[in-house]
């Protein structure tokens, strides 16, 4: 018999052998027993006097496994993207929680867009790619669902925050009538900023409503309102206590809003209507009610319940 006719035989069953060991020897992450067991030589005492052949045949087993060694462990090529829509107070606790999870599932990769819910809101409605959507108020989730853009049973609250005043005047402020006394605050657009909503409530409850109709000074969402008061462009900014906190460097809280004026900021989210059908989405969102989540969204100052 042709000696060449059992080198494929030999390199068949040495390869099927090891290669079956691999992902066990892979996910144990134990590259030394790799390396003796999966790549070790093959015999050439069980080859007679075929040695030349088994030789031939060990670099070509070898060359292969280290092949399908480096296939296993290197990450997917092409990652499932999750697209997150979210109010703009939530950025830097929502960067930390998708980086997070992204480390231990490397087969996802997230696209996050961050403004006033409104306006985002309004992208969902016209079908701009979004799995996941989180408002700063429950009014513009209504909306959606409404519309059946949203998936209605994933529906549910992630975080509260609280509205503060927050400036770098010297000027002390004791309650909310003594804003009327500025020149001019900011504020985030009431039409699609939820922070601007909940700060004209309060001006109505506080009875200051009439006294600052030309005062206002309006903003694309919280983090430019803030950004105003920052430079010094206006007296104040009506924004969430995270934003003042987290994000402010020269800005401080000159008083917290009382809650009675306004209703409790809330972040409802939900998956949207092509989002409930992608496996990736779905997981992500059912990771942000867990308790290492919350103990983010905690670390950057939101309330939990």
């Amino acid at each position: 018999m042709c000696l060449l006719n059992k080198l494929p035989a030999l390199s068949a069953a040495a390869l099927i052998n090891r290669m079956r060991a691999l992902p066990r020897l892979i996910s144990a992450g134990n590259s030394r027993e790799i390396t003796s067991k999966a790549l070790a030589p093959i015999n050439p005492d069980k080859c007679g006097n075929e040695q030349i052949f088994c030789k031939t045949a060990q670099k070509i087993i070898s060359s292969l496994l280290i092949a399908g060694l480096i296939l296993l462990a290197a990450p997917p090529l092409y990652a499932a993207e999750v697209f997150i829509s979210a109010a703009a107070s939530l950025k830097e606790a929502m960067n930390e929680l998708s980086e997070g999870y992204a480390k231990k599932h490397p087969a996802v990769k997230f696209i996050k867009n961050y403004g006033g819910s409104g306006q985002l809101a309004k992208q969902v409605e016209q079908g701009a790619p979004v799995d996941i959507f989180i408002s700063a108020n429950p009014e513009w989730m209504e909306y959606l669902k409404a519309r059946r853009v949203v998936d209605e049973k994933s529906i549910d609250t992630f975080a509260y925050n609280v509205l503060v005043f927050a400036g770098r005047g010297a000027q002390k402020l004791g309650s909310i009538r003594d804003v009327a006394a500025l020149a001019k605050i900011a504020i985030g657009s009431p039409r699609s900023v939820p922070a601007g909503e909940y700060a004209m409530e309060a001006f109505r409850r506080g009875g200051i409503d009439k006294l600052l109709e030309k005062k206002l000074v309006m903003a694309k969402d919280v983090r430019e309102c803030l950004m105003y008061a920052e430079r010094g462009e206006v007296d104040g900014a009506f924004v969430y206590k995270t934003d003042a906190v987290q994000v402010a460097k020269h800005a401080t809280i000159l008083f917290t809003v009382p809650q009675d004026l306004y209703p409790r900021v809330s972040y409802p989210l939900a998956l949207t209507a092509s989002g409930a059908k992608k496996p990736e989405a779905a997981a992500f969102l059912a990771f942000l009610k867990t308790s290492a989540a919350k103990a983010v969204l905690t670390k950057y100052g939101f309330q939990t319940r």
